[in-house]
């Protein structure tokens, strides 16, 4: 969660179009995946089968990062942070539809205690305000994430975290390689030190990780605990951008963790 943590700041100190930072990302990242499965004897073996939901993942992946990075652009590292960190709980709404689990009424009121926390979070609610269309953004880029990784909760059982996070880097790479057609790559190159710390330590380590934990606890679970990401984020986003959020932001932000804490609790019991 630590290194998940740096793409607030990441995202927002990288001045690169969206698309091309992210190309530049999961290119990379792939990279060093690719070498690392290599160097670990993994097989790059997937079955028939499988491979659709793969790719879908995949696809899903790169809508997340390019719609998560728009809000950071457009807002802050909190509020970009506190939007997509509504995913928790959309993965507990969600979880019952796509696995095919239990409902539980809990939800409705967690559920709505997020939306009160979202409410603080948008200072003025008019699409007009950049600020607006941040948190819709990251709230859709939550939606799209509860939903690739309930896809990935049936293959992570069966492939390697490492080798799935190489599928998923590679495919967003390609789906995104025709932003290069409009970039100067002297830009790109300028920041590369950023890129490849966005690469290697907030994906192919961070996601990896987050991946392999899938195996251990429930979707909703894994989602949950990783709560304290956005206070990860937030701090390190004061420390190494000077911002600081206001309050109302906390508060909203209070709001959405609490919703996250009471099913991580009672999840846990």
């Amino acid at each position: 969660m630590l290194f998940i943590s740096t793409s607030g700041a990441l995202g927002r100190y990288i001045q690169l179009s969206v698309p091309v930072t992210i190309a530049s990302r999961a290119i990379l990242a792939f990279v060093i995946l690719v070498i690392y499965c290599r160097f670990k004897k993994v097989s790059f073996k997937i079955e028939k089968s499988d491979r659709p939901m793969i790719i879908l993942s995949g696809l899903l992946m790169g809508v997340h990062w390019v719609t998560y990075f728009y809000a950071l652009q457009m807002s802050n590292v909190a509020i970009g942070m506190l939007s997509m960190f509504t995913y928790p709980v959309l993965t507990a709404f969600l979880e019952p539809l796509v696995l095919k689990t239990k409902f539980q009424k809990i939800h409705l009121l967690l559920g709505a205690l997020v939306l009160c926390g979202i409410y603080f979070l948008i200072p003025d609610f008019s699409l007009a305000n950049s600020y607006t269309i941040a948190i819709i953004m990251g709230v859709f880029s939550a939606l799209v994430y509860a939903l690739r990784n309930l896809l990935m909760k049936s293959k992570v059982a069966k492939y390697d975290g490492s080798l799935l996070m190489s599928y998923q880097t590679g495919i967003v790479g390609v789906m995104l390689l025709p932003a290069f057609l409009f970039t100067d790559f002297t830009e790109v190159f300028s920041q590369w030190q950023a890129i490849l710390t966005l690469a290697l330590l907030t994906t192919a380590i961070g996601h990896t990780l987050f991946l392999a934990s899938f195996k251990h606890f429930t979707i909703t679970t894994a989602s949950i605990l990783s709560s304290v990401q956005p206070v990860y984020g937030i701090i390190i986003g004061a420390i190494f951008l000077s911002e600081y959020p206001t309050w109302i932001t906390i508060f909203g932000g209070v709001l959405i963790l609490t919703a996250v804490v009471v099913e991580s609790v009672r999840t846990y019991k």
